[in-house]
C-alpha cells in the first residue's frame, strides 16, 4: 500500500474527504518528524512507538578499494511495533 492508497482507505473509513485526510496525514507525519528531531519518542498505545536510536561509530570497508574506513555514529529513526499490531499481523 502506498501513500495515496492509504489516504483513500482512511478517507473511506472515516467519512472525511480525500483532501482533509491528506492534510491530516501530512500533519501526522510532520508532527512525528518534529518530535523525533527533538529526540522525543512518540508512543501510540496498541500500535507502536516511533523513536530515535543511536548507531555507534564502526569500521567498514570501501567495496571499491577494500580500504578500511570509519563510519561515523548517527541517529536513526526506528519503529517498535506494539502488541496489538503484532497480534493483528499474526
Amino acid at each position: 500500500m502506498n501513500k495515496s492508497e492509504l489516504i483513500d482507505a482512511v478517507s473511506a473509513k472515516s467519512g472525511l474527504t480525500k483532501a482533509d485526510t491528506d492534510r491530516a496525514f501530512r500533519a501526522f507525519v510532520e508532527s512525528i518528524s518534529e518530535a523525533l528531531a527533538k529526540g522525543d519518542a512518540v508512543a501510540l498505545v496498541g500500535f507502536g512507538t516511533f523513536l530515535v536510536r543511536e548507531r555507534q561509530e564502526r569500521s567498514g570497508r570501501n567495496p571499491r578499494t577494500g580500504e578500511s574506513i570509519k563510519i561515523a555514529s548517527a541517529k536513526i529513526p526506528a519503529f517498535k511495533a506494539g502488541k496489538a499490531l503484532k497480534d493483528a499481523v499474526n
